[in-house]
């Protein structure tokens, strides 16, 4: 008696249990393909939430920023409006309206970001101080902390 070869096992009539895991494993591949992209289009929305957020935050950091900075010009106008123009304390109150009017300027027109480049240009042109600035910092708010 000749020996036929039959189709692949997976279509084999005589075991059906094999068709159904073959069935099974394509639907559990597609379903893991679906989760996947879905897991990719939410990661994806949250990253753009997040950049939004830190946006708007930054926007509101700086019109904060801003503010402060306009809010010391302004004190160093009624500072110059009340205080005496002649003596010490008119050329000491003079001194401090011109410091809060130029410090004002500077916030307004720099900004949070402004001040940032200029700390580190600051600290590029003076390293070694600057690491000492810092240990000392650090040294002082472990002090604090620890009282």
């Amino acid at each position: 008696m000749a020996h036929t070869t039959s189709k692949s096992t997976f279509n084999n009539p005589a075991n059906p249990g094999l068709q159904t895991a073959k069935d099974a494993a394509g639907a559990m591949k597609e379903t893991a393909g679906g989760m996947a992209d879905t897991a990719r289009g939410a990661a994806a929305a949250v990253a753009e939430k997040a950049s939004d957020a830190a946006s708007y935050l930054g926007k509101k950091a700086e019109d904060a920023t801003s503010a402060v900075g306009s809010g010391m010009k302004s004190l160093a106008g009624t500072i110059r409006e009340n205080m005496p123009h002649e003596g010490v304390l008119g050329s000491a109150g003079g001194a401090v309206a011109n410091t809060l009017e130029s410090g004002g300027r500077y916030l307004q027109e720099e900004g949070l970001s402004g001040m940032g480049e200029d700390v580190t240009d600051l600290i590029r042109r003076n390293p070694i101080p600057a690491v000492l600035i810092g240990i000392g910092v650090g040294f002082l708010l472990a002090r604090a902390t620890r009282s």
